[in-house]
């Protein structure tokens, strides 16, 4: 899974859901991803290499916990 903004850091990621924005998550060619519950979400987008991971809390399709 995929945050909808490709973030370049865990920190700033974190700091974004903190601060209120509405980030949603999206997983290419798998299917629908979770509205609510966890899942995990890695950073940065592909191709870049993966530089992190993080466990998310969904509510409605939002991300409002990053763990």
């Amino acid at each position: 899974m995929y945050a909808s903004i490709n973030f370049k850091s865990k920190k700033g990621f974190k700091e974004a859901v903190k601060s209120g924005k509405r980030i949603t998550v999206f997983s290419p060619g798998i299917g629908n991803p979770p509205t609510d519950g966890t899942c995990v979400v890695e950073g940065p987008h592909y191709p870049q290499p993966r530089k992190w991971y993080a466990k998310v809390t969904l509510k409605d399709g939002i991300v409002i916990k990053v763990e």
